[in-house]
């Protein structure tokens, strides 16, 4: 936004578009969109800010335009939006299309960290580190990364660890979810119960090794995956 004319004509640096940044932001709810109401006995209440009306900035901000677009609207955009609308700038493109790629084309560009459950921000962090220049040498751990994810994006975000997997990385997953498990290359299970009951490795193998498991809950359920 700071490269378009009008925003050079006038002097905006690329602090102006950012809502962490006074001077480009709405001072009233301090580029949050939101106000906060305190109540004592309850949690605390979020109202749409009256002065910029939810949109995080001031009103000269928002005159500048890319595409028709202000910068309040290309963060409302859904990931899967704005990689359409970002798609003759590679170097955005490239970025945004890993963030679909691990299924996350639902969320907005300026969604609250603090709203993104767990799975969804170590699918944020292996976004970034997809778009990373590939070493072919790193060592991934996800911890339950599909919580949340509908089977289409389950397949999608596998797709993705393969990628990783295929280019000599490796990727060890603590998953409790059948249509990963049964796909991974190794299984170490651990168990057999929860807690105080559990800790002791049951049985490792590939899926069709520990399938034939006779005590273990996960070749139970593996079993029927497999048929």
């Amino acid at each position: 936004f700071s490269k378009i004319p009008e925003a050079m004509i006038r002097g905006y640096k690329p602090g102006r578009f950012s809502f962490n940044v006074a001077g480009g932001r709405c001072e009233t709810c301090k580029g949050g969109g939101l106000k906060v109401i305190e109540m004592n006995f309850l949690p605390d209440v979020y109202v749409e800010c009256e002065v910029c009306q939810g949109k995080r900035f001031n009103r000269e901000t928002l005159e500048i335009c890319y595409k028709g677009k202000s910068i309040s609207d290309v963060l409302n955009m859904t990931i899967e939006e704005s990689v359409d609308f970002f798609e003759h700038i590679p170097k955005i493109f490239r970025k945004l299309k890993t963030i679909q790629d691990v299924g996350l084309g639902y969320i907005t560009l300026g969604q609250q960290s603090t709203t993104l459950s767990g799975g969804e921000a170590q699918r944020i962090k292996l976004a970034t580190e997809l778009s990373k220049k590939d070493t072919g040498n790193t060592f991934y751990i996800l911890d339950e990364p599909t919580t949340g994810l509908h089977f289409e994006d389950i397949r999608v975000l596998m797709i993705v660890l393969n990628r990783l997997v295929d280019k000599g990385n490796t990727v060890l997953i603590i998953e409790h979810n059948m249509d990963v498990i049964k796909m991974v290359d190794h299984i170490i299970d651990i168990g057999s119960e929860g807690g105080k009951g559990g800790g002791r490795i049951i049985v490792e193998g590939t899926p069709e090794q520990v399938a034939k498991h006779k005590t273990s809950h996960t070749a139970r359920f593996l079993k029927n995956e497999l048929i």
